[in-house]
């Protein structure tokens, strides 16, 4: 004899909802944040890039009046176009390659530092070395050969090539650099005597004024806004074009010893920044006033090679885009300027391009700055140019984003802001030291919520470790003080070591810790650092066989650690919120609406602790008015169930359920309610494990899969999912590890009691995508799409009829 359950008080809720899941099919920005989102972004490139395409000329050229620098406008062109995201061979950049590729080389150099230095750049960008190589070659020893050679210029430019009478200029200087950096990341070598001579240009008492600003040409007058970004971005460049190896008798690198001539360039850098944090401005060029737009590609390139997200309390980006945005030209979708060559649509729609597709390059990790009480404020970087190269080598790599970022993240700011939504831009903070990091309460409180948000903390011991080991175990308990994850040796079974390459578990030594569906914490006692500090994206002439390989093995192993972290899926650059605060916001305005219980069971229950809860957010946002964020969790057997119109359950393990909750279970099916499930990262034991519970509740009605074309699916409860996004794991074999994702219809499956869905089953995850903690060999679906699936699964549950119970 079945249990009569008590009166189901909860389900005149759902006919009160109708109308409002109705009037909100699809998700919307957050009302409360009114921030610039990226899809404005995009949409104002995908405006900007027509405009360009419509000013080309026939000959592919684009011809900028009054400039009279046609390759250099063209080259600026096919930059801005290719970084905007239009493919090599569509056709405005096709026909603008062409017409370059035409000139004799001696026509580009005839045009001076300009043309010649973005002429190198776009080829760079084309990324076809087959074609370009040679003629890469030809302006690369020109703009060498072009430089001042000697006196107090040595090391800059002028407008022509050669420069006459020993003339130069930042600006000019500041684009040569730059045509060489791209020509040197391409391959193409450039003698370590001609960065040597632009350290003399850039650095030091004759080149930048005392209170660390630029000027246009020597030290002394009136800096630039312009002149300073242009430096800022120099001297981040400069940090990795002179280095130099220095090695220990046994062929190890001497990761540790005193670089002076790095530390004078850090010195400079943060002199500058601060000059440009007293007089920030994007709406203009700081103490100057003119060439606006050119200023604004300046500060993209200072901001993104310093790995800078603010100067000062500006987020330059944001700030910036907001900007450009505003002062788009509605009819042609271009921008016009305020100096000298920006005047003219190309140019200042070529600049603005540039500001807004390269800005908006998603973040791949923060390197973490804190003060570890002991050892001074900079012991959080003893190798600088770690982050910065390991995530400039992931974006050449195929199946990743074509340009990832970094940023410091001052720990000390972002506490005291609450900014955790600019901590998440990075899904990886790099944590590195020597000796034990303090930590305060506030702070590891912090790093919990970002790790809790789908953060991934990676510690790394720099030189011989010290007690960082020891700081950084004490953090992890200090973080999960109820339960602390214990940071164990990670075995060749663990996806990371075949994440993107075959890593030997034996060789590569990696420890984590476990919370819930992945390892979001992970350490090396090996200074992997160092090897990325020493990186370089060309051949250094001489380098010691032996020290490469090494800086490739620890290279790719800090590739694996990043594609197990973000699935090589940077979150999207503006759309990182503050869950915490979002749900501290909604909790007081959430008594008495819809609950959802979770079931609990001895299957790892709790695998994704905020899945229920970020999926009831996101209904409360597409409905308007939906759910409590308050999730209880219930056992089977709890009279209870029978006041949820819905249950959630989701699991990594095996599990069973005794008699009486089996029975108690099916009542409540079979009399309106609604079980919606999933596994855990497509676990196989809790797959296993559903089926035969379902099997024993309704051997007459076995688990059978729902059609594509149930009204589930459908826009009228509420997203059409017609085609979603499925990872899939590729097998282990002989390569690297992969995963495929799949567009496709749907792949859920469902029970039927009197003819309606009682449960609602995906063995492919979505508990941990709704987590954003899902990984490379996670099978399930993807965030975006595995949200869309829930909230129809709630939508169907509530406008379901309901049933009477058993009397």
């Amino acid at each position: 004899m079945r249990l009569s359950p008590p009166p189901r008080t909860c389900r005149p809720l759902a006919a009160a909802l109708v109308l409002c899941t109705l009037l909100a099919p699809s998700l919307t920005p957050s009302a409360v944040a009114q921030d610039l989102s990226s899809e404005e972004v995009k949409r104002s490139i995908d405006r900007g890039v027509a405009a360009l395409a419509k000013l080309q000329r026939a000959n592919g050229s684009w011809d900028s009046p009054g400039v009279s620098h046609i390759p250099g406008s063209t080259a600026l062109c096919v930059l801005a176009l290719l970084n905007s995201g239009e493919p090599v061979d569509s056709p405005p950049v096709a026909a603008g390659l062409k017409y370059l590729r035409d000139l004799p080389t001696g026509e580009i150099v005839g045009g001076g530092t300009y043309d010649t230095s973005l002429a190198l750049m776009a080829f760079a960008a084309a990324k076809e070395p087959r074609r370009d190589s040679a003629r890469m070659q030809s302006l690369t020893r020109a703009l060498e050969d072009g430089r001042v050679k000697e006196g107090r210029n040595r090391g800059g430019w002028g407008y022509g090539l050669p420069s006459v009478g020993g003339s130069a200029d930042r600006s000019n200087s500041q684009y040569a650099v730059l045509g060489l950096r791209d020509a040197a990341y391409a391959g193409v070598p450039v003698q370590r005597q001609t960065w040597e001579d632009i350290a003399n240009y850039w650095v030091g008492p004759n080149a930048q004024n005392r209170d660390g600003g630029y000027t246009y040409t020597g030290a002394g007058g009136g800096a630039r806004g312009s002149m300073t970004v242009a430096g800022i971005a120099t001297l981040s460049i400069l940090k990795s074009m002179l280095r130099q190896d220095e090695l220990n008798p046994d062929g190890t690198p001497n990761c540790c010893g005193e670089n002076d001539a790095e530390r004078e360039l850090e010195r400079s850098v943060e002199a500058a920044s601060d000059w440009l944090t007293r007089y920030f401005a994007v709406s203009r060029n700081p103490q100057y006033n003119s060439h606006t737009l050119y200023y604004l590609y300046g500060l993209e390139r200072a901001g993104r090679l310093a790995g800078r997200r603010f100067f000062g309390e500006h987020d330059w980006y944001r700030e910036g885009a907001a900007w450009l945005l505003r002062n788009q030209n509605p009819r042609t979708g271009g921008w016009v300027g305020n100096g000298f060559g920006e005047t003219n649509e190309i140019v200042g729609t070529a600049f603005s391009l540039l500001f807004l597709a390269k800005g908006l390059s998603p973040v791949l990790m923060n390197k973490l700055k804190y003060d570890d009480g002991q050892a001074g404020d900079d012991a959080w970087q003893t190798h600088p140019a770690d982050a910065r190269n390991l995530t400039f080598h992931v974006s050449g790599l195929p199946k990743w984003p074509k340009l990832v970022t970094w940023q410091v993240l001052d720990l000390q700011k972002a506490v005291a802001a609450g900014d955790l939504a600019g901590a998440l831009q990075g899904p990886v903070t790099l944590i590195t030291g020597r000796d034990a990091p303090q930590f305060s309460p506030v702070e590891v409180k912090f790093l919990r919520d970002y790790v809790d948000a789908g953060g991934f903390l990676l510690g790394v011991a720099t030189c011989d470790g010290g007690d960082f080991r020891a700081g950084f175990e004490r953090l992890v308990a200090q973080m999960y003080p109820e339960d602390a994850p214990k940071l164990d040796r990670l075995t060749e079974e663990h996806p990371v070591f075949r994440s993107e390459y075959l890593l030997n578990a034996d060789v590569v030594e990696l420890y984590g810790a476990d919370l819930g569906c992945r390892t979001p914490i992970m350490f090396s006692p090996v200074d992997l650092s160092c090897y990325w500090d020493l990186w370089t994206p060309y051949d250094l002439p001489d380098r010691d066989p032996q020290l490469l390989t090494q800086i490739t093995q620890k290279v790719n192993t800090g590739v694996n650690i990043l594609a197990y972290a973000t699935g090589r899926e940077p979150p999207d650059k503006l759309e990182a919120k503050d869950p915490v605060a979002e749900v501290g916001a909604r909790d007081a305005v959430e008594r008495g609406l819809l609950q959802v219980a979770k079931l609990r069971h001895e299957g790892e229950w709790d695998a994704a602790p905020r899945a229920l809860r970020n999926l009831l957010l996101a209904l409360n946002r597409t409905a308007g008015v939906a759910a409590s964020t308050k999730v209880k969790s219930l056992t089977p057997g709890d009279m209870n169930v029978f006041r949820y119109p819905v249950l959630y359950m989701h699991g990594r393990g095996a599990f069973s359920l005794g008699q009486a909750e089996r029975e108690r279970l099916r009542t409540y099916l079979e009399n309106g309610g609604v079980l919606f499930a999933d596994a855990c990262c497509g676990s196989e034991p809790f797959d296993r494990a559903m089926r035969e519970l379902m099997g024993e509740l309704f051997p007459e009605s076995p688990l059978t899969r729902i059609p594509p074309d149930h009204e589930l699916f459908s826009e009228q409860i509420g997203f059409d999912l017609s085609r979603v996004r499925r990872r899939v794991p590729a097998a282990v074999g002989a390569g690297a590890l992969d995963a495929d994702v799949v567009v496709g219809e749907p792949f859920l499956e469902g029970v039927t009691v009197n003819g309606q869905l009682a449960v609602i089953y995906s063995k492919y995850d979505i508990s941990c995508a709704l987590e954003r903690q899902t990984t490379a060999a996670c099978a399930g679906y993807l965030p975006e799409d595995a949200l869309k699936i829930g909230i129809n699964a709630l939508r169907y549950a509530l406008l379901r009829d309901p049933v009477a119970p058993e009397q």
